[in-house]
C-alpha cells in the first residue's frame, strides 16, 4: 500500500512575511495572491507563526463604533494587543503548527484537528519552511477514481497482504464507499481486512457482508479446558 504524503499535496511556492511586514502589506498580499494566510519567517527561514484573515479582521473589531458602543469588549488583553498590532510580528498566531513533508495525509489531518488549524507550515530537518499544506490540499486524496481505489484493495490488500483467493471477496467502490462481500477463511481476518481498506487513500467508508469458514475467535477453541471448567 502506498499513501500520499504531505510532500505530494503541499504548495511549495509560499507567500511569506517577516515580523516587520506592515498590516496593509499583508492585506495586499492576501488580495494579490488570492490566499487567506501567510507564514511569518525569521531570518533563517523558520516559521515563527501564521497571520490569517481572522487575525486581520480582528482589527475591525476594535475600530470606533459610530453609535458609541465599546469596541471589541469581548476580546481579552492578548487578543486586544494583537488587534491593535501594526506588523506581522504582533498580528500572528504563534507558535506555528508545523508538519514534515514525509508525513502521511492522515498524520497531517490529525495534527490540524488536534490544534484546530486550517493549514500547516511544512518544514525540513532544520526547521526551515519548504511548503504549506491546507485542508483543501489534504482532501485531494478523495479525488481518486473508484477504479484506482478498487484495484489497490484487490491487488495490494486482498491478494498480496492477506493472500486470499481471487474469488473469495467481491469488491465494489462507488463514490469512495467500499463494499466487501464474500467469505474469508478465518473470522479474525474480517476486522483486519476492514481496517486495511479504510486506510486506503480515497476511501470514504467500508461496508462489509463477510462470512467465514473457521471461527478462530471462539474462546473454546483457544482454551478448551478452561472453558469446560467455567461451564
Amino acid at each position: 500500500m502506498q499513501h500520499r504524503s504531505v510532500n505530494d499535496v503541499m504548495t511549495r511556492e509560499v507567500v511569506t512575511a517577516r515580523p516587520g511586514t506592515p498590516f496593509k502589506e499583508i492585506a495586499e498580499l492576501f488580495h494579490r495572491n488570492d490566499i487567506t494566510a501567510i507564514p511569518v519567517l525569521d531570518d533563517q527561514g523558520r516559521p515563527l507563526g501564521v497571520v490569517s484573515e481572522a487575525d486581520l479582521i480582528r482589527k475591525a473589531a476594535v475600530l470606533p463604533d459610530p453609535e458609541g458602543h465599546y469596541p471589541g469588549r469581548w476580546l481579552d488583553a492578548a487578543d486586544r494587543a494583537r488587534a491593535e498590532a501594526e506588523t506581522a510580528g504582533g498580528l500572528m498566531t504563534s507558535p506555528a503548527v508545523t508538519a514534515r513533508a514525509g508525513w502521511t495525509v492522515a498524520e497531517a489531518a490529525r495534527a490540524m484537528d488536534k490544534h484546530r488549524v486550517k493549514r500547516l507550515a511544512v518544514v525540513d530537518e532544520a526547521g526551515r519552511l519548504v511548503g504549506i499544506v491546507s485542508r483543501r490540499d489534504l482532501l485531494q486524496v478523495f479525488l481518486r477514481h473508484d477504479a484506482a481505489v478498487r484495484e489497490e484493495i484487490v491487488h495490494d490488500i486482498l491478494d498480496r497482504t492477506l493472500g486470499l483467493a481471487p474469488d473469495a471477496v467481491r469488491v465494489t467502490v462507488t463514490d469512495g464507499v467500499v463494499s466487501l462481500t464474500g467469505r474469508l477463511p478465518r473470522r479474525s481476518l474480517i476486522p483486519v481486512a476492514e481496517r486495511l481498506c479504510r486506510a486506503v487513500d480515497g476511501v470514504v467508508a467500508v461496508h462489509r457482508t463477510l462470512d467465514w469458514t473457521e471461527d478462530d475467535t471462539d474462546p473454546r477453541l483457544e482454551h478448551p479446558r478452561a472453558y469446560r471448567a467455567a461451564t
